[in-house]
């Protein structure tokens, strides 16, 4: 019997248990393993559902255990530090037939990641809210903004923030309207999802580039006024450092 032989059955209860395994004392192990392999099963499937629980919530208890069951088949886990487990599941979620009545369920999926991935992201501290506005207007317009490593963007052609929000039962107003642009800041420990403003999102994934301020901008096209987004980040300690390419 291979270890991959032995993994695979794990993972798929359709997969009949390795014949050549057996207990302590040369038995055929094949209820230990059953047992073994029905553990594992709902470990993975409670680590998915904790790091998606609108996704659970939407889904419904028995038809998330089955998804779950599916998805541990096609992406065991490839690390010991199942808190992880998952970064896979939104675009599985894409590739999945019968979902038809909840099409946004995968960019549901994409905030959640972006939540969790904003909780585990290192720590930066934020510069002082007042410091943008003592740059004179050039240095302003040449500053590059470096953003904290918890800062996170989805964009989505559905309201996902409130599909969320309405999943987790946090409020009780269903969610309406299309498309949204969604950024998730950390000033703390807790992450949290913010409705971007109009084009927000490609001015701030051109910050996170490294553009200057004025070229990010331009990147919201003809009208754009990054002033809204400017506040959000600074607000919620997003920007950690100001580079103004003047000496200090």
């Amino acid at each position: 019997m291979t270890q991959r032989a032995f993994h695979q059955a794990l993972l798929d209860a359709r997969r009949p248990v390795p014949p050549a395994l057996t207990d302590g004392a040369g038995r055929p192990a094949g209820r230990r393993y059953a047992v073994y392999r029905n553990n594992v099963a709902v470990s993975l499937t409670e680590a998915l559902a904790s790091g998606f629980p609108a996704c659970a919530a939407l889904l419904g208890e028995a038809n998330f255990a089955r998804v779950a069951g599916r998805f541990l088949r096609q992406h065991p886990p490839a690390t010991p530090v199942i808190l992880h487990y998952g970064a896979q599941f939104p675009a599985f979620l894409d590739g999945l037939d019968g979902l038809a009545r909840l099409p946004f369920l995968a960019d549901v999926a994409r905030l959640e990641l972006a939540l969790r991935r904003a909780y585990h992201a290192a720590d930066a501290p934020p510069v002082a809210p007042e410091a943008l506005a003592a740059l004179s207007a050039p240095a302003l317009s040449a500053a590059r903004l470096r953003l904290a490593p918890a800062v996170q963007l989805v964009r989505a052609p559905w309201p996902i923030a409130e599909i969320r929000a309405y999943a987790l039962g946090q409020t009780a107003r269903k969610p309406q309207g299309g498309a949204q642009e969604v950024i998730v800041l950390r000033p703390g420990y807790d992450p949290a999802a913010h409705v971007l403003p109009a084009r927000g999102h490609v001015f701030v994934s051109a910050l996170q580039a490294g553009m200057a301020l004025a070229s990010a901008s331009l990147q919201g096209g003809p009208g754009f006024d990054p002033t809204d987004t400017l506040a959000l980040l600074l607000a919620h300690g997003a920007i950690t450092r100001i580079d103004t390419g003047e000496p200090a």
